[in-house]
């Protein structure tokens, strides 16, 4: 926290216990010119006012909770200060940069048994929950898949990591995200290839090809391979892919000779109409002309490979009933 906030925040902070005290002294002043005790002169249906101070107890709560506020700012960083506090406490470490760092100050944090409440939820997690990862970690993804708890678990872990992209159903979305309830596998559906995934992430890179082949070109190129899926989009298609056919030999290196893929590389199968980003005539297009980048994080640090083990064996039963 920069110091302007830390101003800031102290001065309403302290301002406001401050203020409570102020007002409660004027309060307890007697402003009425009538003693302590008195009548006030006032009475309504037999009901007569006098002027009595404010409660003891009431006044001596307000004290011990400003004096308890005190106490606290003092003993807790809770207004963002520099200093942690004479206790010693900091909700998290608000110096990191990066997931590694992050990372790397959470295991120190907890083999020092530091007071940072980040670091001891963590470590009060992993002893629990960490064991019964460990144990399902002993059973293959597929086998695990039949499992209902832990496939209930593995849901909970993507919708928390996952649904973000893949959505809360897990069907993806246009636009790079892929569905992960159908059988169609970008590198492979097995339960190994789905936690390989997870833990080292993708980068799929499709290179744009517009100024090797030029618009003609393309436009050939996309009217076979539209055509590899059964689709004619174009009057002249048939001539435009068939001229289309030689030019696709050096999409062949990736995708196969006859269009079905690469799992080893991550190339999409052509022959199948299940398109990532979108297939329509211009979209695909838009992909030769200009190539596509997606790219999958890696979970091995942010989960872990046990919990990855659990989101696998869920991933995998979406595909697998």
């Amino acid at each position: 926290m920069t110091m302007f906030w830390t101003i800031w925040i102290g001065v309403i902070t302290f301002g406001t216990i401050v203020g409570c005290w102020l007002l409660l002294k004027w309060c307890l002043a007697n402003k009425t010119g009538v003693p302590e005790g008195e009548e006030m002169g006032h009475e309504f249906d037999g009901i007569v006012e006098i002027n009595n101070q404010l409660p003891s107890w009431w006044t001596n709560l307000f004290y011990i909770t400003m004096v308890w506020g005190v106490l606290y700012l003092i003993a807790y960083p809770g207004i963002g200060f520099s200093f942690k506090g004479l206790l010693g406490w900091e909700s998290s470490n608000q110096a990191v940069l990066t997931l590694e760092e992050s990372q790397a100050q959470l295991e120190e944090d907890i083999a020092a048994d530091n007071l940072n409440e980040y670091a001891v939820a963590i470590r009060i997690a992993q002893e629990r929950f960490d064991p019964i990862f460990a144990e399902y970690a002993k059973t293959p993804v597929e086998q695990l898949a039949n499992n209902e708890e832990a496939v209930q678990v593995g849901k909970r872990l993507f919708l928390q990591n996952c649904a973000q992209c893949h959505g809360s159903d897990a069907r993806g979305q246009r636009g790079g995200f892929p569905n992960l309830t159908d059988n169609d596998w970008l590198y492979g559906g097995s339960g190994e290839k789905i936690k390989e995934t997870l833990i080292k992430g993708r980068a799929g890179v499709m290179p744009g090809w517009l100024d090797a082949f030029g618009e003609q070109g393309i436009k050939e190129i996309v009217a076979y391979t539209l055509s590899l899926s059964g689709r004619k989009v174009q009057e002249n298609h048939d001539a435009l892919a068939q001229a289309g056919k030689a030019r696709y030999a050096v999409c062949a290196a990736c995708h196969g000779m006859d269009g079905t893929g690469n799992q080893m590389l991550g190339a999409p199968n052509l022959t199948d109409n299940v398109w990532l980003y979108g297939g329509t005539e211009p979209a695909v297009t838009h992909t030769l002309n200009y190539g596509r980048n997606g790219v999958m994080p890696a979970f091995d640090v942010t989960l872990g490979e046990d919990k990855v083990h659990v989101v696998a064996a869920y991933v995998f039963s979406l595909s697998n009933k």
